[in-house]
């Protein structure tokens, strides 16, 4: 073989060796990050009257702050948060998402476990005919002595099986702004204040639960002032057909509400 015809064979083969090094290797795309939403009908969507035809009774919602802020962030989501869910439910149904894997977790509970429908539906009706303030004590009571158990067993599960998760505790807003413009309820002033009272309870046993494991706590009452039942712009349905959107978020709630506060601790 002669000098030259070597020469260009070994050309050739290192340019050969450089194409293949060029395009033959995919460039490597990093994962989305994992982020499951537990909790619920408050994290499932119920309110925003739209939802996804999954099998379930859950009444999830690509409305809901969980899709939204997955969307925004382009996290992986896994929805799990389901209309009706209790801190049992959540432990028995939901948390088998979550692994070590998992980036990011959200939960809104309490409310079911504190009776929040019962109570509500009790101090809708004429004082004559009700006892708000027996069905709210039982609610405060309850929340005072036995959900702070409940909360403290389910977020140390939680941090048992995501244990490199940041994970955002979301609360409950206040309802009521003084008024009740639905000919169909009534709320008296005092018994507005009092549910409001308690949605504050609720969040007070919320935060202090999330504080102890470290978890991170979202607080929407503040972004829902002027935005109340039978205010202007309201965020929150008040008595509505169906009756079970009625006391949730509607899509401005969770849109205008919920997103931006929990999109803004979902992170790190």
């Amino acid at each position: 073989m002669s000098r030259s015809l070597r020469l260009l064979l070994s050309l050739g083969s290192v340019l050969s060796a450089a194409i293949v090094g060029l395009v033959a290797v995919p460039p490597a795309h990093a994962a989305s990050p994992v982020y499951v939403a537990l909790g619920d009908s408050y994290s499932s969507g119920v309110g925003t009257r739209s939802y996804i035809d999954d099998g379930t009774s859950c009444q999830r919602s690509t409305y809901a702050y969980p899709k939204l802020v997955a969307t925004a962030r382009a996290y992986a989501l896994t929805f799990k948060a389901c209309s009706g869910a209790t801190t049992s439910t959540v432990t028995s149904s939901q948390l088998s998402a979550l692994s070590t894997a998992t980036d990011y977790v959200t939960l809104s509970v309490g409310g079911n476990d504190a009776g929040f429908t019962s109570v509500i539906t009790e101090c809708a009706q004429p004082g004559w005919m009700s006892d708000c303030d027996g069905s709210v004590n039982t609610a405060q009571s309850f929340i005072n002595n036995t959900l702070p158990g409940r909360l403290s067993t389910l977020f140390a599960s939680i941090k048992s099986k995501a244990p490199n998760a940041v994970v955002v505790i979301v609360g409950y807003p206040r309802l009521f702004m003084g008024e009740d413009c639905n000919a169909a309820t009534f709320f008296s002033p005092a018994e507005e204040t009092r549910l409001n009272a308690t949605a504050d309870l609720l969040n007070s046993k919320l935060s202090a639960a999330a504080s102890a494991k470290g978890f991170k706590w979202a607080n929407p009452t503040s972004r829902f002032v002027t935005h109340a039942v039978c205010d202007d712009v309201e965020w929150l349905n008040g008595l509505s057909n169906p009756i079970s959107e009625s006391y949730h978020p509607n899509k401005l709630g969770h849109s205008s509400g919920y997103k931006p506060l929990v999109q803004g601790l979902l992170v790190g």
